[in-house]
């Protein structure tokens, strides 16, 4: 039996106004947080991923997190960081996905520039020869907000990056999936999905010759990095304030947390990325482990919540898959 901790919230009492109930059903998506370290710095950044951080899941973890998924039928695994391709089991975790079924999906959640790290050479080809659908971070579609938010020169690289994907097949063959991911530069809350993708086609058909099959647009969380941002510009309060005016109780039904389940760089069981950086983690006595877990007992439970989770349920909701409604 696990038992959760419940602390009461503004998220829990607004839920509870609404006579809404959070709780994990049926696993679909395993996320897993291979590790902080990253090639870039950026200013949104909820994991405080950076060059210098340390924090990396090691090859035993990564076994038997192995282990515990080839007892399930979770069909999508989710690779996360920091850049999670730094990681130096990243193929291997790949690769044995894949072994234990090919109709397991794998998702890198990338951020372009890695392609041109010094290692990281054949990558695309990597990530193309094992069907890896990529998710990849391009805030804008012009440099200045680009290079703003994720540092100078970034914009260059993301574009040389997607324009090698496509080459390779990326946004054009089925099996090849590329999505593009847009976080607003500020503190708002970002524009309806669907005109922002018809931008993002427009202009990057036009200018690079680039295509791709989704934008997903996700809202900044007041968290880490962007938290401090917010606090250090006088727009914190403000920022939370208009996260929990927009709360939207239709967004609720499509959260991400009710069938994902996320994974430290350590192995602890989180109920999304996000609760991870919040160190909520899920506790039965002492911090439990996805091996110390059996699948079945992960559903129908309730979810840990704080003030934070009226990011997701702003205006149109937000999740790792982009806009809910």
């Amino acid at each position: 039996m696990i038992h959760l901790p419940l602390v009461p919230n503004r998220f829990a009492q607004t839920l509870q106004q609404h006579g809404l109930a959070l709780q994990h059903g049926r696993t679909e998506v395993l996320q897993i947080n291979v590790g902080k370290k990253c090639n870039q710095t950026c200013a949104h950044c909820h994991v405080n991923a950076g060059p210098a951080r340390t924090e990396v899941m090691t090859g035993d973890t990564i076994n038997r997190i192995l282990d515990w998924l080839a007892q399930t039928d979770i069909s999508t695994i989710d690779i996360t960081g920091g850049a999670p391709e730094l990681n130096p089991y990243f193929r291997h975790l790949v690769e044995r996905v894949k072994a234990l079924s090919p109709q397991r999906h794998v998702i890198d959640r990338c951020n372009l520039t890695i392609l041109f790290e010094t290692g990281q050479e054949d990558l695309a080809e990597f990530l193309a020869a094992n069907q890896v659908e990529i998710i990849a971070s391009l805030p804008c579609y012009s440099p200045d907000n680009v290079d703003a938010q994720r540092g100078d020169g970034v914009f260059d690289k993301s574009i040389a990056a997607l324009q090698r994907l496509n080459a390779l097949g990326y946004g054009t063959e089925e099996r090849l999936p590329l999505n593009l991911v847009y976080n607003p530069v500020g503190a708002h809350l970002p524009g309806p999905q669907t005109d922002l993708a018809a931008d993002y086609r427009r202009e990057l058909k036009a200018h690079f010759g680039i295509v791709f099959n989704h934008l997903y647009t996700i809202t900044n969380l007041p968290i880490s990095r962007f938290a401090t941002f917010l606090r250090r510009s006088g727009q914190l309060e403000e920022y939370q304030q208009l996260l929990l005016d927009s709360f939207n109780p239709a967004s609720v039904a499509g959260l991400m947390c009710r069938n994902t389940l996320n994974i430290g760089w350590r192995g602890e069981v989180y109920d999304c990325d996000f609760n991870q950086m919040l160190d909520m983690q899920w506790r039965n006595g002492k911090p439990l482990y996805l091996w110390d877990i059996e699948p079945q007992q992960v559903e129908n439970r309730p979810i840990l919540t704080g003030d934070h989770c009226f990011g997701c349920t702003a205006g149109a909701g937000s999740s790792c898959g982009g806009a809910i409604l």
